[in-house]
């Protein structure tokens, strides 16, 4: 520990800067920085300072401590020091002498000693890397902050870009729309019969569910359908294989004839008219993936339901509409659009051991120069989790599959020749989303720890609470989420925005402990299972016409309406 003796600003010329002694132990390297611990001693002034400075011959470097310094001393303060001066320079050599071995003076700027500087004036090098670094931080929440404007203010002020939205007339393909199930009996009945009743030719409409070694009543259900339409319903049945979602569109791919392959979840339920809608897209041959809207029909629930209403609002509304608007990356969810056959099989079909498919499919068909299209108007309607626990799981399995699609096509897509430089941005910004919460944690930790250094000021510290919680929790909360309220036409659902900084705590924590779970050994298969949020029976299909009330979608002047992965995972 370094004793600091400052001289006091009272009385001090105004063109001589303050100056302090500090005092510390000897050591083989006359350059270890001083700690400084903040343990004053009595106040020197200028004038004993520079009576220190005449007993080292005038250098104003390190003064070691010995006999003949401390005679020099002794005789330069008995030549007109003042009293409190004897005093003070004095207490500085006993404390000195004291230390276990022969101690060192340095008289340096006061200056100096602030921001954990050492006594040749500069920083230690690990307060200057943590010092930069939280310096970049800051930097990378600031470049997610202009992200998020520029995305609301496209929604806002530009016509939303949708090029096939209006195809309704055509010689429409033929189509295969495979649902994944496992364990499904509550919910498999209504999107079943939701996709019978589908504005589509029959005769060139193939449903496809894919019952993946269910236990429960699923097959029996799934059977009864293919029973009363043999020429629609023709189910795949899995007995054995790898475990998990991907695993099973592969393996059911083997016996899709289409060209064009829709893909929904068994919880979700699509609209009268979205299959032509999903369909339309593919007309353009360099369209490899279509993604409609998700809107959740479970709103009135509870809280967290409308929590989450909002965030998809912000998600698809906003972030996927302005990629789509900007010629960037829409994500492809997974959960609710279309592929088509050649372009997935062309990048490698899905890959099994991928814990989000569809992120991963997203960044496949990118690097091989597929395009992807945002249909916000073509809206599915899903059951968003009822409890906490549900959501935790949820959102730990976005994180987990995110990251490790970053981790993949990160540098890929950097060396990509294919892709633009604007999709190389958005399409970085994007695998980082989840990334960002592990990061914002440790910024806070590097302020903290900074402050308590003295090296930053808490201007600093409020700055970086400030735009953090701009960026992940969420800026779409307040301004994204506030105009997707307003795109649609609903702004009542504004009144729950305080209440989102709950999710955001929650969402931090959850998706940081994923992140660092994901740095320890892991099995091989261990996370290749079927994660599913807890579903509860949709009773009937009134949803559709209260979900439509609720959000009142306003189409004049702004197109509203809008599982897998979050889009934009909401940073």
């Amino acid at each position: 520990m370094a004793y600091c003796f400052e001289s006091p600003s009272r009385g001090r010329p105004a063109d001589h800067p303050p100056l302090a002694l500090v005092v510390y132990p000897s050591t083989r390297s006359s350059r270890r920085p001083s700690t400084c611990g903040r343990s004053r001693g009595p106040a020197i002034t200028l004038a004993a300072l520079a009576l220190l400075l005449a007993a080292s011959n005038g250098s104003a470097g390190e003064v070691r401590l010995d006999a003949a310094n401390r005679a020099s001393v002794d005789q330069h303060l008995n030549l007109g020091a003042a009293d409190s001066e004897r005093l003070a320079v004095r207490e500085a050599i006993r404390v000195a002498s004291e230390l276990p071995s022969e101690g060192r003076f340095a008289v340096i700027p006061h200056t100096a000693l602030q921001g954990g500087r050492d006594v040749n004036g500069g920083r230690p090098l690990i307060v200057r890397i943590m010092l930069y670094a939280l310096y970049f931080i800051i930097f990378l929440i600031c470049i997610y902050i202009i992200r998020h404007y520029f995305f609301t203010l496209n929604r806002l002020f530009r016509r939303p870009r949708q090029p096939y939205v209006d195809v309704d007339t055509a010689e429409w393909p033929a189509v295969t729309v495979l649902v994944p199930a496992h364990n499904e009996e509550p919910v498999i009945d209504d999107i079943l019969q939701a996709l019978l009743e589908a504005d589509y030719p029959h005769d060139r409409l193939t449903l496809m569910p894919i019952n993946d070694r269910s236990t429960d009543k699923t097959r029996e259900k799934i059977a009864a359908y293919a029973r009363e339409y043999p020429d629609i319903v023709k189910p795949y049945t899995r007995r054995d294989g790898m475990p998990g979602k991907a695993a099973a569109l592969n393996d059911a791919m083997e016996a899709v004839e289409t060209e064009i392959v829709l893909v929904f979840d068994a919880d979700y339920v699509p609209g009268h008219g979205l299959i032509k809608q999903l369909v339309a897209p593919f007309f353009d041959p360099e369209v490899g993936a279509v993604m409609g809207r998700v809107v959740p029909h479970n709103v009135e629930s509870n809280l967290l339901t409308r929590l989450l209403d909002l965030e998809r609002a912000g998600g698809y509304q906003v972030d996927q509409q302005a990629r789509m608007n900007l010629h960037l990356v829409p994500q492809y969810g997974g959960t609710v659009g279309g592929v088509r056959k050649g372009a997935l099989e062309s990048v490698g079909g899905w890959c099994e051991d991928a814990l989000a498919e569809d992120t991963d499919a997203t960044y496949r068909l990118l690097l091989g120069g597929w395009k992807t299209v945002y249909q916000n108007r073509s809206e599915c309607y899903e059951q968003v989790p009822e409890t906490w626990d549900s959501r935790l799981r949820q959102i730990r399995r976005w994180a987990k599959g995110h990251n490790q699609a970053a981790a993949r096509y990160g540098m890929s897509l950097l060396r990509s020749g294919r892709t633009k430089f604007f999709e190389k941005l958005d399409g970085w910004l994007l695998l980082g989303v989840y990334t960002m919460s592990p990061v914002l944690v440790l910024g806070w930790g590097l302020g903290i720890v900074l402050w308590y250094l003295g090296v930053i000021k808490p201007g600093l510290i409020i700055i970086l609470l400030v735009v953090s919680y701009s960026t992940l929790g969420n800026f779409a909360t307040f301004f994204e989420v506030a105009s997707a309220a307003h795109l649609d036409g609903s702004l009542g659902r504004i009144q729950l925005l305080p209440f989102i900084f709950l999710g955001f705590l929650v969402s931090l924590f959850a998706v940081t402990r994923a992140s660092l779970s994901q740095l320890l050994p892991q099995r091989r298969n261990e996370e290749l299972l079927w994660h599913k949020t807890e579903r509860n029976h949709n009773h009937n299909h009134n949803y559709q016409f209260n979900n439509h009330n609720n959000h009142n979608h306003n189409h004049i002047g702004h197109e509203g309406a809008d599982g897998g992965s979050q889009p934009g995972g909401q940073a």
